[in-house]
């Protein structure tokens, strides 16, 4: 569906809206109002006709599986050798989050080397558990759940779950020690408006030393390039990419194993180099400028979803409850885009993602204990929260949080520590009713 703006009213197929309602526009004109499977799968509303031509050819790319090479579709072979998945939509289907309990979990690892986190000079940064026939994949991962109960002050009670990761069958022996963070595929849309937000803007909500004393010391995790420069995080769980385009390139070469020119190197390290070397390549690179850029731009411009039912009492409710518990802390309301943006469609947008982009330390109870770049082993990027709500009918599940473990919001909140911990306390002593209105609040989003 498309959104048109004129003379102060929005028009949709959904009816009109006047100002005093632009409070639902997720990402301002670039909203879609879809409540069905594809609600993830829009273009931006804005799109011009050329924007959309590029959307369409990144969109082809996104979503087809690679294969192995030589192949006669050569502008999409050169598979593997190893891999997690086949193509970028196994991981977020429908543009969406992907589950805990399939291809989508990826699995990160690290070794402490010199007193930092390095790769494993075999395995690498994450395990491959796939292989092209005549390869070994690297491992077997298998998931199990721990259930532990988390109880109300009114005595209701929660069941919560925490992972409990299972490595095997390791194709070059057992690696110790190994610090290991599972990660689900995330929702990919409105990235582009997220990449569209002035650096400036981001770093003036950091506050890390909390110098305001409210207890919430985001920061930002800072990214050095190939070129030496600094740059601002802003993607993946632990905002450890800096621009679409280098999350792009990086997840078809870890992912997929696929090269690019920002990423030319195989996804394997160099110990494995003589045992893999009689795979064929796909090209060098195997993913062109060119597709490169496509799949960058269809990222750029998938549009966030409207939210629903904003005048409902029970969401009105829930989100001044919302705001009491101080979740606005970090899953903030409102940012704005900036002026400089190459996607024009992108500028001048007033959006409404929940998130601050920064880093923020979530406790124990979260922490993969792993650093990445310069966030440490208990922080985590504010996740967006728009869509939420629609994440069951597109994806066909509620789960939440970096690895899943969350079932639905309420776990996610209760899972919630650290700089956190007096938000998820104020929500714990809510009584059944409040609770529910926050939560009804989250799922309009």
């Amino acid at each position: 569906m498309r959104l048109i703006v004129f003379a102060g009213l929005l028009s949709t197929s959904c009816g009109l809206l006047t100002a005093a309602d632009t409070s639902a526009l997720s990402g301002g004109a670039t909203t879609i109002f879809d409540t069905g499977r594809n609600a993830f799968s829009h273009p931006l509303a804005n799109i011009t006709p050329l924007t959309r031509r590029q959307h369409v050819t990144g969109n082809s790319f996104f979503n087809e599986n690679w294969v192995a090479a030589p192949a006669s579709t050569g502008a999409r072979d050169g598979l593997g050798p190893m891999f997690n998945a086949r193509s970028c939509s196994a991981c977020h289907p429908l543009d969406g989050r992907g589950s805990p309990d399939g291809v989508a979990l990826l699995v990160r690892i690290s070794i402490m080397h010199d007193g930092k986190a390095a790769p494993h000079p075999i395995y690498g940064d994450q395990i491959q558990p796939l292989a092209l026939p005549g390869a070994q994949a690297e491992a077997s991962i298998r998931l199990r759940w721990a259930d532990a109960a988390s109880t109300y002050p009114d005595h209701t009670t929660v069941m919560l779950r925490r992972p409990v990761l299972e490595l095997d069958s390791w194709r070059d022996g057992k690696p110790e020690p190994l610090m290991l963070s599972p990660r689900v595929g995330n929702a990919v849309f409105g990235l582009g408006l997220l990449e569209a937000v002035p650096e400036a803007t981001v770093r003036a909500l950091a506050d890390p030393d909390d110098r305001d004393g409210d207890g919430i010391s985001g920061r930002p995790n800072e990214i050095r390039g190939a070129d030496g420069q600094i740059q601002l995080g802003r993607f993946g769980w632990k905002a450890n990419q800096p621009t679409l385009r280098q999350q792009a390139a990086d997840a078809f070469a870890g992912d997929i194993g696929i090269t690019s020119p920002a990423h030319l190197e195989e996804n394997h390290s160099s110990a494995q180099t003589s045992r893999l070397a009689d795979f064929p390549s796909g090209g060098t690179p195997e993913l062109e400028e060119l597709l490169l850029q496509r799949v960058t731009t269809y990222l750029q411009t998938l549009a966030p979803p409207a939210r629903r039912n904003v005048k409902a009492e029970d969401v009105q409710r829930g989100q001044q409850l919302f705001h009491k518990a101080r979740c606005n802390a970090c899953h903030l309301h409102e940012l704005r885009t900036g002026d400089s943006h190459p996607v024009q469609e992108l500028r001048g947008q007033i959006i409404h993602p929940y998130t601050d982009l920064l880093l923020h330390d979530m406790g124990a109870g979260l922490a993969d204990n792993r650093p990445d770049h310069t966030a440490s082993g208990t922080e985590w990027r504010t996740p967006p929260l728009w869509g939420l709500g629609l994440q069951k009918t597109v994806n066909g599940h509620t789960s939440l949080l970096h690895d899943g473990r969350a079932r639905n919001s309420e776990e996610a909140i209760l899972w919630h520590d650290g700089e956190a911990d007096a938000s998820r306390q104020t929500f714990r002593k809510m009584s059944a009713t409040e609770r529910a209105d926050l939560l009804t609040f989250l799922d309009s989003l």
